[in-house]
């Protein structure tokens, strides 16, 4: 099988001096750092996904285009300074995207999927429907959201439908 770690918004926003903080956001970015890393030494591709709001829809609370909050986060963009940049504006990176273009052209068959929000983006590219032809695991200790019982509340949902590993079990 041929992985491609898929890292989910990762955008100053959900850091503590953007718009919409999350829980653990600091060992949540360093455990993403150490997941690209060995992706990287493994030979396995990286992709970012940023979120970018709809503007016809008005102004949004955050990610909004030409904000800082909207840039994936630098320590980040350090980590996988070549990896390819799939632009969303919903929950399922899939939808209205370049994403399975992207990953048909790494010949990717098993997706590792990391990031913010676990109840939101990252469960919805998990369980998407453009996703069921790929084996999917979500990289627990490499997601976060608005609080622990969220993110655990989350996880336990998602564990009927796609592999629960650690970043080190999945790599």
């Amino acid at each position: 099988m041929s992985k491609a770690l898929i890292v989910i918004d990762l955008q100053n926003d959900y850091f503590p001096d953007g718009k919409f903080p999350q829980w653990n956001p600091e060992e949540t970015l360093a455990n993403v750092e150490r997941a690209i890393e060995q992706a990287r030494a493994k030979g396995v591709p990286v992709i970012h996904v940023q979120h970018i709001a709809d503007a016809s829809r008005g102004i949004a609370p955050f990610f909004n285009a030409g904000t800082a909050g909207v840039e994936i986060h630098p320590r980040i963009l350090a980590a996988a300074p070549d990896a390819p940049v799939v632009v969303k504006h919903f929950a399922d990176a899939f939808h209205g995207t370049t994403l399975k273009a992207t990953l048909d052209a790494l010949g990717a068959t098993e997706l590792l999927v990391c990031g913010m929000m676990t109840q939101n983006c990252v469960t919805h590219t998990a369980i998407s429907k453009a996703a069921e032809p790929y084996a999917v695991t979500v990289l627990s200790d490499c997601c976060t959201t608005v609080s622990q019982m969220l993110h655990l509340i989350a996880l336990n949902a998602l564990s009927t439908r796609v592999r629960l590993a650690t970043a080190s079990e999945a790599l």
